[in-house]
């Protein structure tokens, strides 16, 4: 089951240090954009991803086309894809070796969740990080563990 409790996403939130953000626009009024900066003030390292955009840069990193060409370990994987296409993005969080997926508000796909919790990870839906971060009282990122 996905986390739904306070405690554990919060848990979550405090171990993660390295978010690869999947649908990232360069365009500073869509949500996946604002979001991203509001991660990174918070402490995190954010990889966009989003294979229209490739080799462009958003808020100081280069977009990768895909999990794939990452090539640095990934906590987890924050995902602004319509549900429809929410589980590709999570089988590859799954392939890259992600330790978490978090499904952005709205997103939802309840098989998705269950292949990435068999492959171990910890799964996010239908949530938002970046209202949790304040809500839930996390701390920012100041070093990795």
């Amino acid at each position: 089951m996905p986390l739904t409790r306070d405690e554990d996403i919060k848990a979550l939130l405090e171990e993660v240090r390295t978010i690869a953000l999947v649908g990232i626009s360069d365009r500073p009024e869509r949500p996946s954009n604002f979001v991203m900066k509001a991660l990174q003030d918070h402490g995190y390292r954010v990889i966009p991803v989003n294979p229209q955009i490739t080799g462009e840069h958003v808020h100081g990193e280069y977009v990768f086309r895909d999990l794939s060409q990452v090539g640095v370990p990934i906590d987890m994987v924050d995902i602004f894809r319509r549900s429809a296409d929410a589980g590709a993005a999570v089988d590859e969080a799954i392939a890259a070796g992600a330790k978490s997926v978090w499904m952005q508000v709205g997103v939802v796909d309840q098989a998705a969740a269950a292949r990435a919790e068999a492959a171990g990870l910890k799964v996010v839906m239908d949530r938002c990080p970046k209202v949790e971060l304040p809500r839930l009282g996390v701390s920012p990122v100041t070093a990795a563990p």
